[in-house]
């Protein structure tokens, strides 16, 4: 019998335009085995997702852009096909800050946790985080937020080369515009530039301190916190291997003990009054060891299925007993299991795990969507290929080798070198790899912004080369990006996804 009410149903939402997306698959999954009815609302065409045969049906998403108020007209009408209230799981930043704001409206249709419902909002924005660290003590680089093109000049000064720049709500910036979430960048004048761009990007300029990376550096937290404010299910995790190398999304994660990771998590949540999934992104210090927050996406991130204890207990499960009033099981925590995803670590996914493996994509009870994703990025990657062949771009030398940084869970971008233009880094939520966003596989046809990857690795899957007009991301060094503290808040944007075809996050995302 199953522990979750499965009367209940649950909808899955995805704004952002990420078919390929394997988080979602993991929530499908988990809820689907568990016997509860799943819907999906995100983009569909060409997704593994669609396959696999725990999704009782998909809906169309609200269009890109969408306002709260058709937005609300989607969900409304997914509520009237189920006919009875359902536990609603935003996917992306873009779907918590819209489920946020609009809980009022959605209720009593769908179940949510009680929250402000601006919090969501909050901590996705990356000006408003470095606030809420300043203001509760949890560690986070020094941020300043220029409001003139002299004070973006003179904060790269203050803050020292190379610095980070990022926009404070990455999900608001236009497609087509070449802005990327994170960039790095190699002089004052490049801060001044990017800065012009402020209203065309829909949000704040911060720029940041750059905090070196080393091994073993890169954590996460997944959680979820209850009614009561206490974090149930989850835990802290390792990321072993990413895509591209030494950055980018969690290609393969260990679930790793870590309390100082854990009791930042419980702190910063408990202080905010959070409520419900989160996945919290951080950055070890190499010379102090303190742990420095880089992301709070509120929602699951995309490995959240390595945090499955001996109950078969997640954040979404956790999300659905809560919501539903049902108890939540206590578990013992799987240290040492592994997540892979395994069109990135293809090797890692063959080798032996002897405390247990979960894989993005492939599953003995649920074949479909592994299959299709095969199928789907070798089609793609041989669409690549024949497309550098015909545009007569694949003999052009490489560019010189350049410094690289990131933020935890975001993809490589390269350093630019003097006299060449400006770089974009990769959004949060997309991996710089062929047709791959968010903390997640992406392989529908290339997008005209995609950047160049380098050669695989043993274990890691052939990537074609970039077009003429896409940077080139050399392999990691240990020169890369973190976070930072001290900022003013973004102004208020009315949009809620203005990014058609864009993802948040594992981060990544996430990562």
């Amino acid at each position: 019998m199953s522990l979750l009410d499965i009367r209940v149903p649950a909808v899955l939402l995805r704004i952002d335009r990420n078919p390929f997306h394997h988080g979602t698959l993991g929530a499908v999954r988990s809820l689907g085995r568990a016997g509860v009815e799943v819907h999906v609302v995100a983009d569909s065409a060409g997704s593994p997702v669609r396959k696999s045969r725990f999704v009782r049906q998909l809906h169309p998403p609200p269009a890109p852009g969408a306002s709260p108020a058709e937005i609300v007209a989607v969900l409304r009408r997914v509520a009237a096909r189920i006919a009875r209230p359902a536990v609603l799981i935003p996917m992306d930043d873009a779907s918590a800050i819209a489920a946020g704001r609009l809980r009022a409206e959605l209720a009593p249709a769908y179940l949510l946790p009680q929250q402000p419902g601006t919090l969501p909002e909050r901590v996705a924005d990356k000006a408003e985080l470095a606030e809420v660290c300043a203001a509760t003590g949890i560690p986070h680089p020094p941020t300043l937020v220029p409001d003139s093109p002299e004070e973006a000049a003179a904060a790269v000064r203050r803050l020292g080369l190379p610095v980070i720049a990022k926009w404070s709500r990455p999900w608001l910036l236009p497609a087509g515009s070449g802005l990327r979430s994170t960039v790095v960048l190699r002089s004052a004048r490049e801060a001044v530039e990017l800065y012009l761009r402020n209203e065309e990007a829909g949000s704040r300029l911060l720029l940041q301190e750059f905090l070196p990376p080393g091994p073993d550096r890169d954590w996460f937290f997944h959680g979820y916190a209850d009614r009561t404010g206490q974090v149930r299910a989850g835990g802290p995790g390792r990321k072993q291997r990413a895509w591209p190398r030494g950055a980018g999304l969690t290609a393969v994660g260990l679930w790793t003990p870590n309390p100082q990771v854990q009791a930042l998590a419980e702190r910063l949540t408990g202080e905010l009054g959070f409520r419900g999934v989160f996945d919290l992104d951080f950055r070890r210090c190499g010379s102090t060891g303190r742990y420095h927050l880089l992301d709070f996406n509120p929602r699951p991130g995309a490995q959240f299925r390595l945090f499955t204890d001996s109950t078969g207990l997640d954040v979404v499960r956790a999300l659905h007993l809560d919501l539903t009033h049902r108890p939540l099981p206590d578990g013992v925590p799987l240290a040492g299991r592994a997540f892979v995803v395994e069109n990135y670590a293809p090797l890692s996914a063959l080798r032996p795990a002897p405390r247990g493996r979960e894989l993005a994509w492939s599953a003995p009870d649920d074949r479909g969507p592994g299959l299709a994703m095969w199928a789907l990025w070798s089609r793609h990657v041989a669409g690549r290929l024949l497309d550098r062949l015909h545009d007569g771009t694949a003999a052009q030398p490489p560019r010189p080798h350049t410094p690289v940084v990131r933020q935890a869970g975001e993809p490589l971008v390269p350093a630019a070198q003097a006299g060449e233009p400006l770089v974009p880094a990769a959004r949060d939520e997309e991996p710089l790899v062929p047709a791959a966003r968010d903390d997640e596989p992406h392989v529908p046809a290339a997008r005209d912004d995609e950047p160049h990857v380098p050669a695989a690795r043993d274990d890691e899957p052939h990537v074609p080369a970039a077009r003429d007009d896409e940077p080139h991301v050399p392999a990691a060094r240990d020169e890369e990006l973190t976070g930072v503290a001290g900022a003013s808040a973004a102004p208020g944007v009315s949009g809620l996804s203005g990014q058609p075809d864009r993802s948040d996050d594992e981060k990544a995302s996430s990562c």
